[in-house]
């Protein structure tokens, strides 16, 4: 399967918008320490990227698992290989973080875990924390408990003949929405029926579309990329697009034509060099969305004790220990852990 820049891009990007998010986050705690202030700059809703996110997760499970739709072992396989790509990361950036916090609390500004959290947690269970906010030990991984709902639906549609897949999963998301919609409903489903699963049903559109022939002219991918960004600017500041209804009215129409610009074009034009530097972070998207805080925190420390008053350079230098960092990981954990896995698991 030919490689889709445009997806790999926007993968780099989104796990960038999260980064910058939170490398603010802390630039903020710099200048207070210095006494100093650092405005935090709001050109976009950076925690859009989970949106991008959300969509491309959509795109590649349809575009990806094609093979697999009506094939006998196509739900083994499925599942088999999503665990292997998403788990190990994961349980070791979550083993990582219960080791800093058991160290430092007040590095990673959290509480106390209880053994029903962190179970919750490596199981990927909605499950409150100490304050009632339904996020998992690393907090990171809200979004995950997102996209195993996602994989269990689509795992379990592929036991369905091949034009239903995507219809059934659409439709078991539609149905959390409005059940939760005229509920509320009780945990887990009330996690689940969140209106941002929404974004996956629009995602797996768009690799339907596009495996059926949808191909945009260049002129119109820009103009819709242009709109999409449009769009998250026209989130900012704005007080309803910060609500679960509002943030997918914003949202995730700018992360659908985004991703649909990225995935229908025409001919297989050479990528720039540019393009293709930001590819290879794409690959490592994953790895940078869970390991940056670590990266980031890291690099604050140092800040702290040797110059909290320049945020600026702060910034700049977190997130290329960041970007340095995910690549790595990506390097040599995250991608031979994968193989490993699948190997072990048949996939």
């Amino acid at each position: 399967m030919s490689q889709l820049y445009g997806i790999q891009v926007l993968r780099a990007l989104a796990a960038l918008m999260v980064a910058v998010h939170h490398v603010q986050s802390d630039a903020v705690f710099l200048a207070e320490r210095a006494g100093a202030q650092f405005s935090p700059w709001h050109l976009l809703p950076w925690t859009a990227g989970v949106d991008l996110f959300f969509v491309i997760s959509g795109f590649i499970m349809v575009h990806s698992s094609a093979g697999l739709f009506g094939k006998r072992d196509g739900a083994r396989l499925f599942l088999a290989r999503r665990f292997a790509r998403i788990v190990p990361l994961y349980w070791a950036t979550t083993t990582l973080f219960l080791l800093v916090l058991a160290a430092s609390p007040a590095l990673v500004n959290s509480g106390a875990a209880s053994f029903a959290q962190i179970a919750a947690s490596y199981l990927f269970w909605p499950f409150p924390n100490a304050v009632g906010a339904l996020q998992p030990v690393y907090s990171l991984g809200w979004t995950l408990n997102y996209e195993m709902l996602f994989y269990a639906l689509f795992g379990a549609a592929l036991l369905l003949p091949r034009a239903l897949v995507v219809p059934a999963v659409t439709l078991a998301l539609a149905g959390l929405v409005v059940a939760e919609a005229a509920g509320p409903l009780p945990l887990p489903f009330g996690f689940w029926g969140q209106p941002i699963v929404l974004e996956f049903a629009g995602g797996m559109a768009v690799a339907l579309l596009r495996n059926r022939g949808l191909r945009l002219d260049g002129r119109l991918r820009w103009l819709m990329v242009a709109a999409g960004a449009a769009l998250l600017i026209a989130a900012v500041g704005h007080a309803w697009a910060e609500t679960p209804w509002g943030s997918l009215a914003f949202r995730g129409p700018a992360a659908l034509l985004l991703v649909t610009a990225a995935a229908c074009g025409k001919g297989q034009s050479a990528p720039s060099a540019l393009v293709r530097l930001l590819a290879r972070l794409g690959d490592a998207s994953y790895a940078l969305y869970l390991v940056h805080p670590f990266a980031m925190r890291a690099m604050r420390e140092l800040f702290s004790r040797l110059a909290p008053g320049a945020t600026g350079l702060f910034v700049i230098l977190a997130l290329i220990a960041a970007i340095a960092a995910a690549l790595a990981v990506y390097r040599w954990f995250e991608r031979p852990m994968t193989k490993t896995l699948r190997r072990v698991l048949r996939a």
